[in-house]
């Protein structure tokens, strides 16, 4: 319990920073905060409205309580260009960017996992030096290169896939054909490094003492191998993944550009390019909470893997 207390006081403490952060970074901005947004056509009715709902008139320190307690209660503010409520944006726009994100984590596990295990059951060999060879290159590889080459080949030349769009939610083949070009774009870097990370491990699990016992023992070296090695040698990859969550949520703003994807990071790249500010604060806090949420499960399921994990 003590462990758990600890892990969501410091998700919770983590959030509260990134909210101080957000409702002051208006002030990083030279000048007027609302001209600079507003541009310097606006008239000064508009700008003294934008100065109001942002309580840019109020001092700092009251501006950042306003923005965490309203944060709390589930409002980020309104879209200056539309004035639609900030979280119906980002309500529409966030369920592509986590299935993106999922679809892509999940992908990379399927594949660099097993890689990881297989290599490190046979290495030295040729298909461990392949694997190896493969990795560093997958894991040098940007993914907005690998998106790019992966829409010309496969949606311009072959037209096999559809090139732009995430299609209809609705119709579940439609979506997962528009899903499979990013998710793979997405998934094609950790492969390589998730492939990495397990060899090593399972290396280090298998020379251990409990593992010569199994073998001893007499049980099968594939039950040693996929089940009591894998197990504890899934440890460190599954933090690695909880943290990495920041990398696939990078990676997909990068591919909702590409493929012209509506997601949570074409939303707040929009909202950039405008100066819409309430915009980009609520998306930024939306991904930070996803991050944080996802480092936290992380960490409950490493624990749970490993019992003698002490803080």
């Amino acid at each position: 319990m003590s462990f758990l207390l600890k892990r969501l006081a410091l998700a919770v403490l983590v959030l509260l920073l990134v909210m101080v952060l957000l409702s002051s970074m208006v002030h990083f901005i030279p000048g007027d905060p609302a001209r600079a947004i507003l541009g310097l056509r606006a008239n000064e009715e508009l700008v003294n409205r934008v100065r109001r709902e942002m309580w840019l008139d109020e001092p700092v320190y009251v501006q950042v309580f306003n923005f965490i307690t309203h944060a709390l209660q589930g409002d980020l503010g309104i879209d200056f260009l539309s004035r639609v409520p900030v979280t119906q944006l980002i309500g529409a726009a966030l369920p592509h960017t986590i299935i993106l994100a999922v679809a892509g984590l999940l992908l990379a596990a399927l594949i660099g996992i097993p890689l990881g295990v297989y290599s490190a059951v046979h290495a030295g060999g040729m298909v461990d030096r392949v694997i190896g060879a493969l990795s560093v290159s997958l894991v040098s590889a940007p993914t907005y290169v690998i998106g790019l080459a992966l829409l010309l080949v496969f949606a311009v030349q072959l037209s096999w896939l559809p090139a732009i769009g995430t299609g209809d939610l609705r119709d579940p083949i439609d979506y997962t054909r528009h899903l499979i070009l990013p998710t793979i774009a997405l998934a094609i870097v950790w492969v390589g490094y998730l492939a990495r990370l397990v060899r090593a491990s399972v290396q280090e699990v298998l020379g251990s003492n409990y593992v010569r016992t199994a073998f001893a023992m007499g049980i099968p070296a594939r039950r040693v191998h996929y089940k009591l090695a894998l197990r504890n040698a899934l440890i460190p990859t599954v933090s690695i993944l909880g943290i990495g969550l920041g990398s696939f949520l990078g990676g997909a703003v990068f591919l909702e550009v590409i493929f012209t994807r509506p997601g949570l990071g074409r939303l707040v790249l929009d909202a950039v390019n405008t100066r819409n500010y309430t915009v980009v604060r609520g998306g930024v806090l939306v991904g930070a909470l996803l991050f944080v949420s996802a480092t936290f499960i992380a960490d409950l399921v490493t624990r749970f893997l490993d019992p003698r994990t002490k803080e």
